[in-house]
């Protein structure tokens, strides 16, 4: 792949669903956000429910052992963690699904989308940025902070407001940048590797 095809070529978003809670609101956000995403041109979107997902608690080979989303999490140009926030944190199941994985995330931007009583997440997503980092995982500035959604489920389901969806497209134009200049660079050390 050329640098110019990496550039051109469709962002493929890997969007991860923190929450496997068996009741949760994260289905109702995560159904906004993906119609939310589906009118953005540039993007292949890949939804990981970790609630679906069989990823036992962590093993004693910390990243490299494949898992059942390996391969999806590879295929990821990017990563959009949609993550509550529980206990001023986020929940223990995305830092497993995290810590399985190690070169998976490298070299690739990660966004967020929280969501939580009194700080629409914001405390889950600061730990979050501690952690990518150490992965070799880009964070981005910007994300999206839902305050009480829950008081905003309609007949339809979530309605975000005008300022959730500003906070969607400001994430998301970084997100892409990122993750196209990133790529770029992916593909620049393979071939001078070759």
């Amino acid at each position: 792949m050329t640098t110019e095809n990496t550039t051109q070529s469709p962002v493929r978003l890997a969007v991860i669903i923190g929450s496997v809670r068996h009741e949760r609101f994260a289905d109702a956000i995560t159904d906004w956000l993906l119609t939310e995403l589906a009118a953005l041109d540039g993007l292949e979107v890949d939804p990981i429910d970790l609630a679906d997902i069989d990823l036992p608690l962590q093993g004693t080979q910390p990243g490299g052992t494949e898992t059942v989303i390996s391969d999806r999490l590879r295929a990821a140009d990017a990563y959009l963690v949609v993550t509550p926030e529980y206990n001023h944190s986020f929940p223990a199941a995305l830092k497993n699904a995290i810590d399985w994985h190690f070169t998976e995330w490298a070299y690739k931007p990660v966004a967020f989308v929280g969501y939580g009583a009194g700080s629409g997440g914001i405390r889950a997503i600061e730990q979050l940025r501690l952690i990518f980092p150490e992965l070799r995982a880009t964070t981005t500035r910007d994300a999206v902070l839902l305050n009480a959604p829950w008081t905003r489920l309609g007949p339809n389901g979530y309605e975000g407001t005008d300022a959730e969806r500003g906070a969607l497209a400001a994430t998301m134009t970084e997100l892409d940048w990122w993750a196209r200049t990133l790529r770029a660079g992916r593909v620049a050390t393979q071939e001078s590797a070759a």
